[in-house]
């Protein structure tokens, strides 16, 4: 019954060897921090007549990026969607791209 339980060190140490060459190639491949452009140059607000701005924060189909692909903050992802938003209602921006 104690054959069963003891461990052979050889396996710990292979094993531990393998995690570390994982952890290193999961290093390797991670991502850069998205950071706030609008917070990064300063802007005062995010006005709803820059239609190049805006049509880099929505997709083909014409809807709004969330945040975590763009890296906005919250203050300046809500004033962005109403910037969005006010753009469509006075056809400045199209609500679906053909």
């Amino acid at each position: 019954m104690c054959d069963e339980l003891r461990v052979n060190p050889l396996l710990i140490t292979m094993d531990y060897e393998l995690r570390k060459e994982e952890y290193k190639v999961q290093k390797k491949f991670q991502q850069k921090k998205k950071f706030c452009k609008f917070c990064a140059d300063k802007v005062a607000f995010i006005d709803y007549k820059d239609i190049r701005l805006l049509k880099n924060y929505t997709t083909e189909r014409g809807k709004i990026l969330p945040r975590r692909m763009t890296g906005t903050c919250a203050r300046h992802q809500r004033e962005l969607t109403t910037a969005i938003k006010r753009a469509r209602n006075i056809a400045l921006l199209a609500f679906v791209e053909k």
